[in-house]
Protein backbone atom coordinates (compact mmCIF):
# COMPACT_ATOMS: atom_id res chain seq x y z
CA UNK A 1 0.00 0.00 0.00
CA UNK A 2 2.68 2.79 0.69
CA UNK A 3 1.21 5.47 1.23
CA UNK A 4 4.59 6.76 1.84
CA UNK A 5 7.27 6.75 -0.70
CA UNK A 6 11.29 6.37 0.11
CA UNK A 7 11.84 9.73 -1.59
CA UNK A 8 9.70 11.11 0.46
CA UNK A 9 10.50 9.27 3.50
CA UNK A 10 14.34 9.94 2.72
CA UNK A 11 13.39 13.86 1.91
CA UNK A 12 11.48 13.99 5.57
CA UNK A 13 14.57 12.45 7.16
CA UNK A 14 16.52 15.38 5.47
CA UNK A 15 14.72 17.82 6.62
CA UNK A 16 14.46 17.02 9.98
CA UNK A 17 17.94 16.31 10.40
CA UNK A 18 18.87 20.25 8.70
CA UNK A 19 16.21 22.04 11.58
CA UNK A 20 17.39 23.85 13.69
CA UNK A 21 15.72 24.16 17.26
CA UNK A 22 13.10 26.52 16.47
CA UNK A 23 12.21 25.24 13.49
CA UNK A 24 11.84 22.04 15.25
CA UNK A 25 9.87 23.65 17.85
CA UNK A 26 7.28 25.00 15.09
CA UNK A 27 7.01 21.74 13.74
CA UNK A 28 5.42 20.14 17.17
CA UNK A 29 3.02 23.43 16.98
CA UNK A 30 2.07 22.24 13.65
CA UNK A 31 1.64 18.53 14.97
CA UNK A 32 0.00 19.78 18.49
CA UNK A 33 -2.61 21.13 15.94
CA UNK A 34 -3.18 18.27 13.31
CA UNK A 35 -2.15 15.31 15.26
CA UNK A 36 -2.15 16.15 19.11
CA UNK A 37 -2.56 12.36 20.14
CA UNK A 38 0.73 11.31 18.28
CA UNK A 39 2.11 14.23 20.33
CA UNK A 40 0.56 13.01 23.25
CA UNK A 41 1.94 9.18 22.68
CA UNK A 42 5.17 10.99 23.58
CA UNK A 43 4.63 13.36 25.81
CA UNK A 44 3.27 10.72 28.17
CA UNK A 45 6.62 8.83 28.14
CA UNK A 46 7.89 11.18 30.76
CA UNK A 47 4.97 9.29 32.95
CA UNK A 48 6.43 6.25 32.12
CA UNK A 49 9.82 6.99 33.59
CA UNK A 50 11.54 8.10 30.05
CA UNK A 51 14.27 10.46 30.56
CA UNK A 52 14.40 13.41 28.92
CA UNK A 53 17.62 12.60 27.01
CA UNK A 54 15.36 9.25 25.66
CA UNK A 55 12.20 10.97 25.12
CA UNK A 56 14.09 13.32 22.67
CA UNK A 57 15.14 10.33 20.15
CA UNK A 58 10.78 9.50 20.92
CA UNK A 59 10.18 13.35 19.77
CA UNK A 60 13.02 12.81 16.78
CA UNK A 61 10.76 9.94 15.67
CA UNK A 62 7.67 11.63 15.75
CA UNK A 63 9.25 14.45 13.93
CA UNK A 64 10.03 12.70 11.08
CA UNK A 65 6.63 10.58 10.96
CA UNK A 66 4.94 13.81 10.66
CA UNK A 67 6.92 15.59 8.19
CA UNK A 68 6.71 12.05 5.99
CA UNK A 69 2.90 12.41 6.17
CA UNK A 70 3.50 15.87 5.04
CA UNK A 71 5.73 14.66 1.78
CA UNK A 72 3.21 12.26 1.28
CA UNK A 73 0.99 14.61 -0.48
CA UNK A 74 -1.80 13.35 1.01
CA UNK A 75 -4.52 14.77 3.48
CA UNK A 76 -3.85 12.88 6.46
CA UNK A 77 -6.94 12.49 8.99
CA UNK A 78 -6.83 13.02 12.83
CA UNK A 79 -5.33 10.32 14.26
CA UNK A 80 -7.31 9.27 17.06
CA UNK A 81 -6.94 8.11 21.08
CA UNK A 82 -9.10 5.28 19.94
CA UNK A 83 -7.02 4.56 16.90
CA UNK A 84 -3.67 4.47 18.90
CA UNK A 85 -4.63 1.97 21.23
CA UNK A 86 -6.11 -0.50 18.83
CA UNK A 87 -2.61 -0.17 17.02
CA UNK A 88 -1.14 -0.78 20.13
CA UNK A 89 -3.06 -3.55 21.75
CA UNK A 90 -2.48 -5.44 17.88
CA UNK A 91 1.52 -4.73 18.74
CA UNK A 92 1.93 -5.66 21.87
CA UNK A 93 -0.27 -8.80 20.86
CA UNK A 94 2.17 -9.60 18.14
CA UNK A 95 5.54 -8.81 20.01
CA UNK A 96 4.09 -11.69 22.84
CA UNK A 97 3.44 -14.35 20.09
CA UNK A 98 6.78 -13.51 19.36
CA UNK A 99 8.26 -14.21 23.15
CA UNK A 100 7.98 -17.48 23.15
CA UNK A 101 9.96 -18.80 19.94
CA UNK A 102 12.93 -19.67 19.12
CA UNK A 103 15.71 -16.79 18.52
CA UNK A 104 15.41 -17.61 14.43
CA UNK A 105 11.46 -17.79 14.50
CA UNK A 106 11.19 -14.81 16.18
CA UNK A 107 13.34 -13.02 13.54
CA UNK A 108 11.45 -14.55 10.55
CA UNK A 109 8.54 -13.34 12.61
CA UNK A 110 9.51 -9.57 12.55
CA UNK A 111 10.39 -10.18 8.92
CA UNK A 112 7.25 -11.09 8.13
CA UNK A 113 5.76 -8.07 10.55
CA UNK A 114 7.59 -5.83 7.92
CA UNK A 115 7.00 -7.45 4.61
CA UNK A 116 3.75 -7.51 5.11
CA UNK A 117 3.54 -3.77 6.63
CA UNK A 118 1.41 -1.19 4.50
CA UNK A 119 4.62 1.20 5.19
CA UNK A 120 7.73 -0.82 4.21
CA UNK A 121 9.71 2.52 4.11
CA UNK A 122 8.58 4.10 6.98
CA UNK A 123 8.95 1.41 9.35
CA UNK A 124 12.13 0.18 7.84
CA UNK A 125 13.41 4.30 8.26
CA UNK A 126 11.98 3.97 11.88
CA UNK A 127 13.28 0.48 12.65
CA UNK A 128 16.40 1.32 11.33
CA UNK A 129 16.89 4.74 13.51
CA UNK A 130 15.42 3.08 16.28
CA UNK A 131 18.26 0.00 15.95
CA UNK A 132 20.83 2.61 15.82
CA UNK A 133 19.39 4.50 18.76
CA UNK A 134 19.11 0.86 20.70
CA UNK A 135 23.21 0.75 20.05
CA UNK A 136 24.32 4.11 21.50
CA UNK A 137 22.21 4.36 24.88
CA UNK A 138 22.59 2.28 28.51
CA UNK A 139 19.62 0.11 28.05
CA UNK A 140 16.83 0.70 30.85
CA UNK A 141 13.36 -1.17 31.29
CA UNK A 142 11.79 2.14 30.10
CA UNK A 143 13.36 1.43 26.70
CA UNK A 144 10.29 -0.74 25.81
CA UNK A 145 8.09 2.25 26.03
CA UNK A 146 9.90 4.57 23.53
CA UNK A 147 9.99 0.72 21.44
CA UNK A 148 6.54 1.15 21.72
CA UNK A 149 5.85 4.55 20.17
CA UNK A 150 8.07 4.28 17.63
CA UNK A 151 6.09 1.42 16.71
CA UNK A 152 2.81 2.47 16.89
CA UNK A 153 3.68 6.11 15.25
CA UNK A 154 4.29 4.15 12.61
CA UNK A 155 1.44 1.33 12.94
CA UNK A 156 -1.15 4.48 13.32
CA UNK A 157 -0.16 5.91 10.25
CA UNK A 158 -0.25 3.12 8.23
CA UNK A 159 -3.43 1.87 8.92
CA UNK A 160 -5.97 5.05 9.81
CA UNK A 161 -8.45 4.94 6.93
CA UNK A 162 -7.63 7.73 4.30
CA UNK A 163 -9.85 9.34 1.89
CA UNK A 164 -9.44 9.25 -1.92
CA UNK A 165 -8.39 13.09 -1.75
CA UNK A 166 -5.06 14.47 -2.87
CA UNK A 167 -3.56 17.82 -1.33
CA UNK A 168 -1.19 19.12 -4.03
CA UNK A 169 2.16 18.91 -4.21
CA UNK A 170 4.87 21.78 -3.75
CA UNK A 171 4.15 24.42 -6.54
CA UNK A 172 0.55 23.02 -7.77
CA UNK A 173 -2.44 24.65 -7.48
CA UNK A 174 -5.30 22.98 -5.63
CA UNK A 175 -8.30 22.54 -8.01
CA UNK A 176 -11.13 25.06 -8.14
Amino acid sequence: MNRISLDAVTRSMRAVQAMNLRQKEDLVDEIHLAQPHMLGSVLVLKELGVSLEKMEFAFELLLLCFQAMKESGLTWPLISEDEQELQQRIYVTTVKLGEDLSPPLRDRLMQQYIGSHPEKNLIACVWSETANWLKRIVSEDSDKYVMMVAANLVNCIAFVPMSAQKKPHHGQRKPA
